[in-house]
């Protein structure tokens, strides 16, 4: 059987701070119930341990309901108390019967409404209204006393908020023992499984497989990594064939590709004559004529001849047109 699930570290701290914030007003109305603060301190101890248990698995908004449930169940509140001493500003509450004087204190001490004091009590919210009358100062003419009502409320109010020194160190240190029994306790190491005669028990078949699939990995792992540097050099630098040239150096620029080699016509025989027909012989007998260089120029000694102007010779820099040195500037005002 599986144990239960232990509060989370959250849960532990939120049960800390209600009780933290309710233990007070809870210790003053179990002593002004009962008269007895030795009984009060007990009941509100029990009250404390019975709500801490089921606490994680209630909804926080359920949490008052439920302490103050568990607090006014006890028999210390419930018992008429014969030996019970009272303040003097408070002797009001010693005249009144158990069951108003606890619907009275949890609306003045512990601070509830009457829908939420009634469903503590186990009351309908009239029957709790009738105690709650019951419980109420009256004047001489028997008509319920608001300013003694008020005078009450104040004087119930005042001793939670100048609680005892001592009575405050003994709530703080029963919540720390609350706080701690609700704090999740930290998981033990598995223990080592011993066979019968004391050699460690063998790992799980799951445990062995997974090992042995790792060993295997490690195993290949080099083989691969050097599959692939093999398989890169092929790509990089081509299959090593027989008679094949040794690959180039880093940087240097090789072709190892197939060579085609054919045979060219040899051009150091002679020519021979010129063919019949040919104008080799008309081609000769212009470049040795005398007047070539004058026919070449002949388009340039037809134009001369035609009249043309000479061109003007653009090889010196010619000098600009000067503006006069007296001529003014001209200006706007000048168009004026």
């Amino acid at each position: 059987m599986a144990a239960p699930a232990s509060p989370a570290p959250a849960a532990a701290s939120a049960l800390s701070a209600f009780l933290k914030g309710v233990e007070r007003r809870a210790l003053v109305v179990a002593s002004l119930q009962g008269g007895d603060e030795a009984a009060a301190a007990q009941a509100v101890a029990a009250a404390m341990r019975a709500f801490a248990g089921p606490a994680a698995d209630l909804p926080m908004a359920d949490w008052p309901a439920r302490f103050w449930a568990l607090l006014c169940g006890s028999p210390q509140l419930r018992a008429a108390s014969p030996g019970g001493r009272w303040p003097p500003a408070l002797l009001h509450l010693q005249r009144l019967a158990p069951e108003p004087r606890l619907a009275l204190l949890l609306r003045v001490g512990g601070g509830l409404d009457e829908d939420a004091a009634a469903a503590v009590l186990g009351l309908t919210p009239e029957a709790y209204r009738r105690a709650l009358a019951a419980a109420c100062p009256l004047d001489a003419q028997g008509h319920p006393d608001a300013l003694a009502w008020r005078g009450l409320a104040e004087q119930v109010q005042a001793r939670v908020r100048e609680l005892p020194a001592g009575q405050v160190q003994q709530l703080e240190q029963l919540r720390g023992m609350m706080a701690a029994a609700a704090a999740p306790a930290p998981r033990p190491a598995p223990a080592l499984r011993v066979e019968a005669d004391g050699r460690r028990a063998r790992a799980p078949r799951r445990t062995r497989a997974r090992w042995s699939r790792r060993t295997w990995l490690l195993l290949c792992l080099p083989l691969l990594l050097l599959a692939l540097v093999l398989a890169w050099g092929w790509i990089r630098h081509g299959p090593a064939l027989p008679g094949a040239a040794a690959p180039a150096a880093e940087g240097a620029v090789a072709d190892n590709g197939p060579v085609q080699v054919e045979a060219l016509p040899d051009d150091g025989a002679p020519a021979g004559p010129a063919a019949a027909g040919s104008h080799a012989a008309d081609d000769a007998a212009m470049l040795t004529d005398p007047e070539l260089a004058l026919a070449r120029d002949a388009d340039f000694h037809a134009w001369y001849a035609a009249g043309g102007p000479l061109p003007v010779d653009e090889s010196q820099a010619q000098p600009g047109r000067a503006e006069p040195a007296g001529g003014a500037l001209e200006t706007v005002d000048a168009e004026d």
